[in-house]
């Protein structure tokens, strides 16, 4: 089993961008479940748009936030000018390693999203252990159904 947003019903990816509510996780934005968070792109635009921040692999161009715009018809958030193809990893890797942060600023981004991955992780082992333990209730259910048949039958001949 997976995990499954509360929102959309659609499993949580260990990328995906989350939030714990009540003990259910939900995607930030179903819509675009790996975009990035408020907080990623506020540092971005914050320390980062002076420079460059993603580099298109494709198209092999470098790019600054400003130049990056939401697709407003499909999922991406950051796509390629050129190619359009999806930067938000790219955006997301160079913010955990820009030198342009404060290092506890850096320290803190990581640390929350470590967090996040420990909670879907976490998640996911708990949800494999219910289903584990589901099938075991459920083998232990036919066990106990076949020998109640078992003895109807036995008992059923021995009234013959």
């Amino acid at each position: 089993m997976q995990a499954r947003c509360s929102k959309c019903s659609r499993p949580i990816a260990l990328a995906d961008v989350i939030e714990s509510s009540g003990g259910r996780l939900s995607h930030l934005d179903c819509a675009r479940s790996q975009g990035l968070s408020p907080e990623e792109r506020a540092l971005l635009f914050t320390y980062c748009s002076d420079h460059l921040a993603a580099q298109c692999s494709s198209c092999n161009v470098g790019f600054r936030m400003m130049e990056l715009a939401v697709d407003p018809l499909g999922d991406q958030t950051n796509p390629c000018p050129r190619c359009h193809k999806d930067l938000t990893q790219n955006l997301r890797a160079h913010l955990f390693s820009c030198v342009a942060l404060p290092s506890e600023i850096q320290h803190r981004t990581q640390e929350v999203r470590d967090a996040a991955l420990i909670l879907v992780k976490q998640s996911q082992q708990a949800l494999d252990k219910a289903e584990l333990q589901f099938r075991e209730a459920e083998a232990h259910l036919f066990e106990r159904q076949q020998a109640l048949r078992a003895a109807m039958v036995k008992r059923a001949d021995h009234h013959k």
